[in-house]
């Protein structure tokens, strides 16, 4: 144990150790809290005074939620040994992050981003007090877990870090290889002579690697047999990349290199985050020095996209999940454009669902005024027109099978590869399964839309049905009456009765039509049904997620092993037999996956392309009847108003010459209509007397009574 004035600690407890110092975890000797402690070695005394003294005050001025805080510098015992007392990060490193088995792959988008605005945070507040870092990687930037429950991550040690403002340079050399700048790796590493000199942009390339690293679980430049072994084509790949090439690999000896201009498809950012980080990491991993970006574009870059709001988007024909990055101001129409970009669904052909209702979207919206959306809660988006289902992109890890012979080291390294395998095998039956819900909820929610739309043009064409018969017996009890339609010409009345014979034949049309589409729906609702039971009793996730944590269990004991150097005979056997278990447990995951998850999700994405096929072909011809049935319907308001006005006015006067016996027969009949018409006046005014004669006599009888009544005296 060795302590100071304050605090104490034990030599075994160690959170890390580098080439001029030693990390341990250290308690306050009053109150018990947990500290790092930051002991330095004899080989950091080797350098200059004023080396040694530059973290001291590097720290001590620096002062920001990502920047690990100084507490004390103290002496050990009596020596003159230096000993930072610095904030305790309980999560480790981003390091130790990346390399637990289910980050294999890269961190979920989520914790991406954490680490974005962290990383972006403290960088920020160093170069405000000019200072260059060199030597950021995932192992100096530390995890914290705040009270939320959500990462915060820290950057720590710097004793490489010196004051350098944007356009000074530096000559010394500091960093690790694979997260070096070119220049200064091929001085440092393969210790070629040169003059060049630095400046504050060799921060930027290992920002690159650093958050290549982080989305991918692997770094961006791997040469055939790795970078600490083939040094020299690791120069060369990193030097001769081309523009905009962020990652490259050489997969045999003397063999190509291939370049890559985007993410792996392993990685679990989702499309609309790699479209912005991608241009970010091609611009400031670059060899050449004048053209990286500076500090200032990268921090305006990389904040707009922190400050973007996620708009979580399911293309149900398409069968694919969209995270669309858009700022809170912008209005829908850049919303509709951002979605074009992911899905080639253009904005006029893009109709939208959430919760089970239509959303409409008006182009000047701003983005902030719509639904909150989340992973679970997506908006769904569907195409007037047909598109072919896409579904989820994954590439099956490689799983492999352990050799027979016994090797401590080799079996807790190879345990590793599998447990990290199986994460990913499990992760990608979550998106197999997450995309077969919102398939079947969506589709659930289109049926019910396209039912209801069914049934209100049904209930129009019932209503349009009404008026039709109306405006038919109108005309046939004006023809009864008057004869030839008044107020009308013969050709205008022929095309009355043209439209009106054109507007049933469309009213039958329609409702046949309608009724067939109900059908279909009806079987596309039963084939729903069935889908949705079995999607319902599928426990894939859950005995995958058995088996996991028996994969996990086998490795933790290998790892146990390892570290134990040599085992006695019966360990040794059980050594064995766990790994034969490992490898049964890890065929078991894959067979679930390949046989169950992946059978039953290709037969749903099937089943429902043909869904959707149906549903586009019914909306189609829904949207006519619909648009149609509003025309018609105005048509016959007006002609039902014509004709009221007809039978409310009768025929005008006849004058001149004598009428022919047809005319002389309608007018009697108008005569007659005229009489009746006058009767039932009458009938009316009799009532109305009669109503004003009981009033009268009701009046009279407290007259009456009022008039027996004695006069008062004196009156």
């Amino acid at each position: 144990m060795q302590s100071t004035a304050n605090y104490l600690w034990l030599l075994s407890d160690v959170l890390g150790q580098g080439a001029t110092a030693s990390v341990y975890k250290a308690r306050h000797k009053k109150t018990g809290d947990q500290y790092a402690v930051k002991v330095f070695n004899h080989v950091s005394y080797l350098r200059p005074y004023e080396v040694q003294m530059r973290e001291f005050e590097m720290l001590r001025k620096l002062n920001h939620k990502n920047i690990v805080k100084l507490f004390a510098v103290e002496d050990v015992g009596t020596t003159k040994q230096k000993v930072l007392v610095m904030e305790y990060c309980a999560g480790g490193s981003l390091l130790n992050v990346l390399e637990e088995s289910e980050n294999a792959f890269g961190l979920s988008e989520a914790e991406f981003l954490i680490v974005l605005q962290s990383v972006v945070g403290g960088m920020n507040q160093l170069r405000e007090n000019g200072v260059v870092h060199r030597d950021i990687k995932p192992g100096n930037i530390m995890r914290v877990v705040g009270e939320d429950g959500q990462s915060v991550y820290k950057l720590t040690d710097f004793g490489a870090a010196r004051v350098l403002e944007d356009d000074e340079q530096f000559m010394s050399l500091y960093g690790t290889e694979e997260y070096l700048h070119p220049d200064m790796y091929e001085r440092a590493i393969l210790r070629k002579p040169q003059n060049k000199a630095y400046g504050v942009t060799v921060d930027l390339w290992s920002i690159g690697v650093t958050f290549y690293h982080t989305a991918t679980g692997s770094l961006p430049f791997i040469p055939y047999g790795g970078p600490r072994k083939n040094k020299e084509m690791m120069y060369k790949i990193t030097t001769e990349k081309p523009a905009g090439t962020i990652a490259a690999m050489q997969r045999r000896e003397c063999g190509p290199v291939e370049w890559s201009n985007e993410l792996p498809i392993t990685c679990r950012l989702s499309q609309g985050l790699k479209a912005l980080l991608v241009p970010i990491l091609a611009s400031i991993l670059e060899a050449d020095q004048a053209k990286c970006w500076g500090f200032d574009q990268f921090f305006a870059e990389a904040n707009d996209i922190l400050h973007r709001t996620v708009i979580h988007v399911f293309s149900l024909q398409q069968a694919t999940m969209h995270k669309v990055y858009v700022h809170s101001y912008n209005t829908t129409n850049i919303l509709m454009d951002a979605i074009f970009k992911q899905t080639d669904i253009s904005p006029q052909n893009q109709e939208f669902i959430y919760e089970g209702h239509r959303l409409g979207l008006e182009l000047t919206q701003q983005v902030q005024l719509l639904p909150k959306t989340t992973e679970e809660r997506p908006i769904i988006l569907m195409s007037v027109e047909h598109k072919a289902p896409i579904g989820v992109a994954y590439k099956e890890p490689e799983v492999p099978m352990f050799p027979p012979k016994f090797d401590i080291i080799s079996d807790a390294n190879l345990a590793k590869t599998v447990t990290s395998a199986v994460h990913q095998l499990l992760w990608i039956t979550k998106s197999l399964m997450k995309c077969q819900d919102f398939i079947l909820r969506g589709t659930y929610w289109m049926l019910a839309i396209l039912k209801e739309e069914c049934r209100r043009i049904l209930q129009q064409v019932a209503t349009l049905n009404l008026k039709l018969s109306f405006c038919k017996s109108a005309m046939m009890r004006i023809q009864k009456l008057y004869g030839p339609l008044p107020q009308m010409n013969p050709a205008e009345v022929s095309d009355l009765q043209v439209k009106l014979k054109l507007a049933l034949d469309f009213l039958m049309s329609t409702s046949h039509s309608v009724q067939s589409n109900q059908k279909q729906l009806d079987l596309v609702a039963a084939e729903w049904s069935k889908s949705n039971e079995v999607h319902h009793e599928d426990n894939t996730i859950g005995k995958v997620e058995v088996l996991l944590e028996k994969v996990s269990a086998i490795h933790h004991q290998l790892r146990r092993d390892r570290l134990r150097a040599k085992l006695q005979y019966n360990e040794e056997q059980i050594h064995k037999f766990e790994k034969i278990k490992m490898g049964v447990h890890a065929k078991k995951v894959l067979m679930l996956v390949r046989e169950d998850c992946m059978q039953k999700y290709q037969k749903l994405l099937a089943s429902s392309k043909d869904w959707m096929r149906t549903s586009c072909d019914i909306r189609k011809q829904l949207r006519p009847f619909s648009n149609e049935c509003v025309n018609l319907s105005q048509d016959l308001e007006n002609y039902e108003a014509r004709l009221n006005k007809i039978l409310d006015l009768g025929p005008p006067r006849l004058q001149g010459e004598p009428q022919t016996m047809a005319k002389s027969l309608a007018s009697t009949e108008s005569s007659d209509q005229k009489c009746m018409e006058l009767t039932i006046r009458m009938k009316h005014l009799r009532q109305e007397m009669e109503g004003v004669t009981r009033e009268l006599q009701h009046n009279n009888m407290i007259i009456e009574r009022l008039g027996v009544v004695k006069k008062p005296q004196g009156v």
